[in-house]
C-alpha cells in the first residue's frame, strides 16, 4: 500500500533536485522579501478556505505562518 502524498507539507510537485521549491524562492529573496512573499500565502490560503479546499488551505496558512515565525526566528547578521 502507497502511502499518501502530503500536499501541505511536501508535495511531490514543489520538489526540485532535492531541494524544495520554498527554500530556491528563499534564496531568492531577501529576508524582507521572503517575509512578504509567506505573509501574502497565509492570507490567500485563510481568504479561500470557505470556497476551494476548506481544511487543507487552514493547514497551508498555517505551514505558511510556522515558516514565517522559523524565519523570523533565525539569527540574521543585522540582529
Amino acid at each position: 500500500m502507497a502511502d499518501k502524498e502530503d500536499l501541505v507539507n511536501s508535495p511531490y510537485h514543489y520538489t526540485q533536485q532535492n531541494m524544495e521549491v520554498i527554500d530556491i524562492i528563499e534564496n531568492s529573496m531577501t529576508r524582507t522579501q521572503f517575509c512578504g512573499y509567506m505573509r501574502g500565502n497565509i492570507i490567500k490560503y485563510m481568504l479561500r478556505y470557505e470556497h476551494k479546499n476548506g481544511v487543507e488551505d487552514l493547514k497551508k496558512a498555517r505551514w505558511y505562518l510556522d515558516r514565517l515565525v522559523e524565519t523570523l526566528e533565525k539569527p540574521t547578521l543585522l540582529n
